[in-house]
């Protein structure tokens, strides 16, 4: 700890005490095998990499519609020229940055006829794994170059035993490549002392970070700001790094996850300055962390994606059979499922949305008229029998308010999903699926 605080002393330009150097290699760290430190890299390489691979198989479940809206779907939309843009992309609001690195890869499935929903679907989860075992090891890396190597493997530990960062790691959200860039543009960071700095690298993932999401300028900003009072140049840091990031135009204040990985080396310091109870501490992190990171990676709210490849096995089904084309309708909050990137599939899908109101005339919040009346928006909305969809997909909690509707145009249930052990409001434990007969 004193080691870190050293390199931020702003104000102290005392020269450090010089002590005599001593010959015995029990007090010169500096002429450690390297032959052991390179084994150690690579053994802290195929541990992070094995682990964030088998991270990522192991979280089945949703979070945020972002994971899908925002990334995937968009991706979908430009390479397979189908699907649904919500309305910040039909506005003009929201970068392709993001999405565009999904998009090349589902070109390149594309391109050599491997677009299978199972390959569209994991494989960005495995690349985004990949991106965070490499945050893992320089997180590693920086910390031995700055700290004891006990420092280094304690902060490792509480890395990989974070349930919050295991659930979120793997995912498609931009809030997952904002933490990872942030990790490594520290690592090049220019602290007093470090071995790794490089501005031109850190200052280089800064500005990715704040095109993929632009609140990671918040975490940077004071560390932009000391760079500045310490560099020489800084015209030339300011017209080359600093003002391109000012620029862009959408900002947005919310999330922290970024600032997890720093309180990951303080973490590492306390457990290294345990001394009577550290293996019971380390013991007491891995099971609390344990337990929420499998329970939330493979239990809660997976619903939302198990009933999409159920939806994609009747899309299957359908393209082998006579049958007529499917036709689902999402009686849900709008964005609860992924869509299109899910299935792979040109059936017709639609939900109800909920744009913002942005002051336009005739504009309507679908989803808010359903939940005040189900049953009248149904009849207004379908007043033919010739009109409704093959299927209806919807959350637990409506199947009374809308039963009068099922059994009147014969909709039988054909599937029940689990969701969640904690419902609340509008979104159920469970997901129905109806098929009119």
């Amino acid at each position: 700890m004193e080691k870190i605080r050293a390199r931020f002393n702003f104000g102290n330009k005392v020269e450090p005490v010089k002590m005599r150097k001593r010959k015995s290699q029990l007090y010169n760290k500096e002429d450690a095998c390297p032959l052991n430190d390179g084994v150690l890299r690579v053994n802290v390489t195929i541990l992070s990499v094995a682990f964030r691979l088998v991270n990522c198989f192991l979280v089945q479940t949703s979070f945020v519609p972002d994971e899908y809206w925002q990334s995937l779907e968009v991706s979908h939309h430009m390479v397979f020229n189908y699907g649904h843009l919500t309305w910040e992309w039909q506005a003009g609001i929201r970068g392709f940055s993001y999405p565009l690195f999904f998009a090349f890869m589902y070109k390149i499935l594309h391109f050599i006829s491997y677009d299978s929903v199972y390959l569209l679907i994991w494989l960005p989860r495995i690349v985004q794994a990949l991106l965070a075992s490499l945050a893992d090891i320089k997180l590693y890396s920086l910390v031995q170059t700055l700290e004891h190597p006990d420092v280094a493997k304690w902060t490792l530990f509480c890395q990989l035993c974070s349930w919050f960062t295991w659930f979120c790691c793997t995912r498609t959200m931009t809030n997952t490549t904002e933490t990872t860039l942030t990790t490594l543009a520290l690592f090049y960071y220019p602290l007093p002392g470090s071995k790794t700095h490089c501005s031109k690298k850190y200052l280089t993932l800064v500005a990715l970070a704040v095109i993929v999401r632009p609140t990671a300028l918040i975490v940077w900003l004071p560390l932009l700001v000391y760079h500045f009072w310490q560099e020489n140049n800084k015209l030339r840091l300011i017209t080359h790094h600093c003002i391109p990031i000012g620029l862009l135009a959408h900002k947005e204040f919310r999330f922290i996850y970024p600032v997890l990985p720093f309180c990951m080396v303080f973490c590492g310091i306390s457990l290294a300055n345990l001394k009577t109870w550290r293996r019971a501490a380390a013991y007491g992190l891995l099971v609390t962390n344990l337990v929420p990171a499998l329970y939330t990676g493979l239990i809660h709210q997976r619903g939302t994606l198990d009933v999409m490849s159920h939806l994609q096995r009747l899309c299957d089904i359908n393209s082998v059979s006579n049958s007529p084309q499917l036709d689902v309708l999402f009686l849900m909050p709008c964005h609860s499922t992924p869509f299109y990137s899910h299935v792979h599939c040109p059936m017709r899908m639609r939900f109800l949305e909920c744009p913002p109101d942005l002051g336009e005339e005739d504009y309507t919040d679908e989803a808010k008229l359903f939940f005040d009346d189900p049953l009248h928006w149904l009849r207004i909305s379908f007043p033919y029998k010739s009109s409704l969809p093959t299927h209806l997909v919807m959350f637990d909690v409506l199947e009374k308010k809308i039963s009068v509707f099922l059994e009147g145009n014969n909709f039988m249930r054909r599937a029940e999903i689990f969701h969640t052990h904690f419902p609340e409001g509008r979104v159920g434990g469970g997901i129905f699926i109806y098929e009119r007969r």
